[in-house]
């Protein structure tokens, strides 16, 4: 299944520089809020209290930060390819440099983990992560995204 539900065509950032985790969560959060009308520091914290349970760096130099807020009533999503790889705390110890941001309604429930896995059976598909390393802009990266054919499509 693609991501364009998920992810609209505005919420792909090409070239994020950043040098950290948190400068890069605090970008996106920027990012997001700006998209959403959701308040700043409510994405920024939400995902920071996150990311204390764990790292949502997946490995592969992926990283799927997420969070559910209140008062949010829809699936959110936002990309980035980052300038270049940040450590992140990843599982496998490795710098990232995809990021996909993931906001979703308190009350989401399984639909928050189904899109969760389907985010991280596309950008871990090795053809797809390296198409979307390649890419420069946000059009060519929005592209690989969405045309993604089904989640069991190798």
């Amino acid at each position: 299944m693609p991501l364009s539900d998920l992810v609209a065509a505005n919420a792909i950032l090409p070239a994020l520089k950043v040098n950290s985790k948190k400068q890069a969560i605090q970008e996106l959060a920027a990012r997001a809020a700006e998209l959403t009308g959701l308040p700043e520091r409510d994405v920024f914290d939400t995902l920071l209290q996150r990311e204390r349970l764990g790292s949502t760096g997946v490995g592969a130099g992926i990283a799927i930060p997420h969070g559910k807020l209140p008062k949010f009533d829809r699936l959110f999503g936002l990309f980035a390819r980052l300038e270049r790889p940040i450590d992140f705390d990843a599982l496998d110890g490795e710098p990232v440099d995809l990021a996909f941001l993931l906001l979703a309604p308190e009350s989401a429930g399984a639909d928050h983990l189904k899109a969760l896995a389907r985010v991280a059976r596309v950008l871990r598909d090795p053809l797809t992560a390296q198409k979307l390393r390649a890419s420069r802009d946000s059009t060519a990266i929005y592209a690989v995204l969405t045309q993604v054919a089904a989640p069991n499509a190798a």
